[in-house]
């Protein structure tokens, strides 16, 4: 999920393409079939694609050992 924060259409969707593929390359195919939502933060529209993958990655983790 990828709120306004007083950002344009152009700005949402490019945020929004980084962490879906973000998702898929990363998280999917480590935690399998769950339920997880991410909501990006106003951080998230500064953010570069490097950043992204790590805060990515650390959620991740983060569910991994949720999941156990």
């Amino acid at each position: 999920m990828v709120p306004k924060h007083r950002h344009k259409v152009v700005a949402r969707n490019r945020v929004k393409r980084r962490l879906r593929e973000l998702v898929r390359i990363t998280l999917l195919p480590e935690l399998g079939r769950v339920d997880l939502l991410i909501r990006a933060k106003p951080e998230a529209y500064a953010s570069t694609f490097q950043q992204l993958t790590i805060d990515i990655a650390q959620i991740g983790e983060w569910a991994s050992q949720i999941g156990r």
